[in-house]
């Protein structure tokens, strides 16, 4: 895992993916890659069942009016030349210099994460509290690309993967939930995109990806790594 923006670096180049790139700018990171992935999201901008060739993690003010966050996006992909149609957008607060990226191999497939992380609206699931603005400071998003292919089923087994694993990370950074002081399950903003290229230069499909699968496995891993790296040095400069 690795924070290259931190570094004063303006481009990530994957060693791993070929043509995939992760551009920062003082309001924004873009991923783009040289072939369009299908995605299953909780974006604000794109989510849902998609396909995509750019992913935009937008951050926005703490006073950021949320009445309108699908236009505000869709007006500024126009502004920064993105596609309308095959870009995916999230939004946050926290610090982009703070991202934290980690690939890696399998044994039939590529993984790349990335993760943004503020925990100032930190919070626990299943515990009863009060109605929230749709949008609030902080929040952990998380990107998720795999270069292989994996069945619908598969691609919704990663979201569960990914979310028990950024839970294990904050639990273990010991994040507490503001209104109770219990550990915290993530924020009340958070966000994922799950992103497959389905490739067949693999010769597998993943029909699963539950933590006791190979590709499970490692996208647990990737995705505790950069939420545990970018939420415990959000306090760092």
């Amino acid at each position: 895992m690795t924070q290259p923006f931190r570094r004063g670096a303006l481009l990530y180049e994957s060693s791993i993916w070929q043509g995939l790139k992760v551009q920062y700018a003082e309001d924004r990171i873009v991923a783009r890659l040289d072939q369009p992935l299908q995605t299953v999201s909780s974006a604000v901008y794109g989510g849902g069942l998609s396909t995509a060739d750019g992913f935009v993690n937008w951050k926005v003010p703490l006073h950021y009016n949320c009445s309108d966050p699908v236009g505000d996006v869709g007006r500024m992909l126009e502004q920064w030349n993105l596609s309308t149609s095959a870009t995916v957008g999230l939004l946050t607060a926290a610090k982009l210099t703070h991202a934290s990226i980690a690939e890696s191999e399998g044994d039939c497939f590529t993984v790349f994460c990335m993760a943004t992380s503020g925990t100032g609206n930190a919070a626990r699931s299943g515990m009863i509290r009060e109605v929230f603005p749709a949008y609030s400071p902080g929040t952990i998003n998380i990107i998720l690309f795999i270069d292989g292919r994996m069945t619908p089923s598969a691609m919704v087994n990663a979201v569960i993967t990914a979310t028990e694993a950024k839970t294990a990370a904050l639990l273990d950074i010991g994040i507490k939930d503001h209104a109770n002081g219990r550990g915290a399950t993530g924020t009340t903003t958070d966000a994922v995109v799950i992103g497959a290229s389905q490739s067949e230069r693999y010769g597998a499909l993943h029909a699963y990806a539950g933590a006791a699968t190979t590709i499970g496995n490692l996208i647990g891993r990737v995705v505790y790594e950069t939420v545990y790296e970018s939420t415990s040095t959000q306090g760092e400069l």
